[in-house]
């Protein structure tokens, strides 16, 4: 299974609520509060996200985070590689730091860049905006409650 860490999934979580309050200055107890994330957690994910200028920090009175763009100018991508480094699911990739011991008898070789390529690409091609927009079912759920709150005519 390719599984993201925590803090990975936290990240999406507080930048959705930066994204809900577009253009307001959020310090980082305002997001621990508001996610219901521990405040150690929020410090280093919002810390990690100006590293990447994700989000932009600002300090004195006032201070505090605001996401650097606009959510659908957030790529999926950008916030999983600031978490987790390059997307790739294994090391045998044409930009990988290290060695394999078998890479000149792999009848592999070069062959998982495709497929390397193809998820980063997908999760290039979502946005912030994609991730906290109301899901499809939630969209169902809704239309059928208001249908079924309407009556029927003979």
């Amino acid at each position: 299974m390719i599984k993201l860490n925590k803090l990975t999934d936290y990240a999406v979580v507080v930048l959705g609520q930066l994204a809900r309050n577009s253009g307001k200055v959020e310090t980082a107890t305002e997001v621990a509060v508001s996610t219901g994330l521990p405040l150690p957690t929020v410090s280093k994910i919002l810390k990690i996200l100006s590293s990447a200028l994700i989000v932009t920090s600002h300090r004195g009175s006032g201070g505090g985070y605001l996401l650097e763009r606009r959510a659908d100018d957030v790529r999926v991508a950008e916030i999983i590689e600031a978490f987790e480094g390059p997307i790739a699911l294994t090391a045998c990739v044409d930009s990988a730091m290290e060695n394999c011991s078998i890479e000149a008898l792999c009848p592999m070789k070069g062959n998982w860049n495709t497929v390397n390529e193809a998820i980063r690409t997908a999760l290039f091609n979502l946005t912030l905006a994609d991730m906290i927009t109301t899901t499809r079912l939630e969209k169902s759920k809704k239309t059928m409650s208001q249908g079924a709150a309407q009556p029927v005519g003979n």
